[in-house]
């Protein structure tokens, strides 16, 4: 993917630093004149990573929250959200409506399904024991005036 803007950060995986993404990633898209549509979508989408990150991935036992964010200069927005907790065992499985690990009845195993509804394209890589990386795609645009091309 082509750079023409780029973001990273790196946060402790604390409940109350899921508010923080989302509000850097909108900080983030706001140049890129984002309908009010696209800036929710990917700002839900970041929350479900980043709360499986803080909730699945490190068990709310604390550890490191990378985020990273790329604009390509021609509407493609690329987000990942990695951790380098417990990962997954079974990706696909964990994919699927209603699958959850997590034994607090608050959970509804819905969170990749949440980020495959607004993100044009969700990848996830993970290794038990090493952590799990998130990629969200999201198309913005078009616009007349987002940020400059590179000559």
């Amino acid at each position: 993917m082509n750079c023409i803007n780029e973001m990273r950060l790196a946060f402790t995986a604390l409940p109350e630093n899921e508010a923080f993404a989302r509000l850097a990633v909108s900080g983030f898209m706001l140049p890129l004149d984002p309908t009010m549509e696209e800036l929710a979508d990917v700002k839900t989408a970041v929350s479900e990573a980043v709360t499986n990150a803080i909730v699945h991935g490190y068990a709310r036992q604390g550890g490191m929250v990378r985020l990273r964010a790329v604009y390509d200069g021609e509407g493609t927005l690329q987000i990942d959200v990695t951790d380098r907790g417990c990962g997954i065992r079974d990706v696909e499985r964990a994919r699927q409506p209603f699958y959850t690990t997590s034994t607090d009845e608050e959970r509804s195993g819905m969170g990749f399904t949440v980020m495959e509804s607004f993100m044009d394209r969700v990848s996830v890589r993970s290794a038990v024991g090493q952590g799990t990386s998130v990629r969200l795609v999201k198309r913005i645009g078009p616009r007349d005036e987002a940020l400059p091309r590179r000559a």
